[in-house]
């Protein structure tokens, strides 16, 4: 992976969408490293599409998709991030968004040698992870990515759940660099084969023949 350059922009803002358009980015890893080592599946062959037709136009391919768990987590972030700094006595800044021509990644936070994301959870989720200790499955290659491409020490995922009591609201689980080195291989060799299908999408989208058995 080639180092990624850090842009001090706010998330979710007009400049930051612009900036993904085009590229990878580590929240929709998950669909790349799918069936790793085996072909890729669907929906990383749909986001391969969105990515070539992101290099060609410039723009996007988000649709304006959003649901119930995404406002939830747009809405709830900054009071969870809040009780992140009183518990760990920890200044979070602004995460930004880390990319190179290729690949992007936007942290919710930077805490000094360290990184944070935060996700806003239905309690059931929030209580497997407390019981489990560990990180979300579905989060675990977005944490990865953004704590093994950001040159960071380590990340901190937040777990926060408002509807648990007042003091249960928040878990934390640190995850270290030299824990997730074997996960950074998987993630090199299984990015530059993605990166090779988005090529081959954008050839043939550009190549490809748009007016097939008409007569005359």
């Amino acid at each position: 992976m080639k180092p990624l350059e850090f842009h001090d922009i706010a998330q979710n803002t007009d400049e930051w969408s612009d900036m993904r358009a085009g590229r990878l980015t580590s929240s929709s890893l998950s669909k790349v490293m799918a069936f790793y080592g085996k072909p890729f599946g669907d929906p990383a062959n749909r986001l391969a599409t969105d990515i070539a037709l992101g290099q060609i136009t410039g723009k996007a391919q988000t649709g304006g998709y959003s649901n119930s768990h995404m406002e939830r987590g747009h809405e709830q972030e900054p009071i969870a991030r809040a009780l992140y700094e009183a518990q760990t006595f920890t200044t979070v800044t602004n995460g930004g968004f880390w990319c190179n021509d290729e690949f992007g990644a936007s942290p919710d936070g930077m805490c000094g040698d360290g990184v944070i994301e935060i996700k806003s959870v239905i309690p059931s989720t929030h209580m497997a992870t407390i019981t489990k200790g560990t990180i979300d499955s579905a989060y675990k290659w977005q944490c990865c990515s953004n704590l093994a491409y950001t040159k960071s020490k380590w990340l901190d995922y937040a777990s926060y759940c408002a509807d648990f009591p007042p003091n249960k609201r928040l878990f934390i689980r640190r995850l270290w660099l030299d824990e997730i080195q074997e996960d950074i291989k998987k993630m090199d060799s299984r990015i530059k084969l993605f990166l090779a299908l988005v090529a081959f999408k954008k050839k043939a989208i550009e190549e490809g023949q748009y007016v097939v058995g008409m007569r005359g």
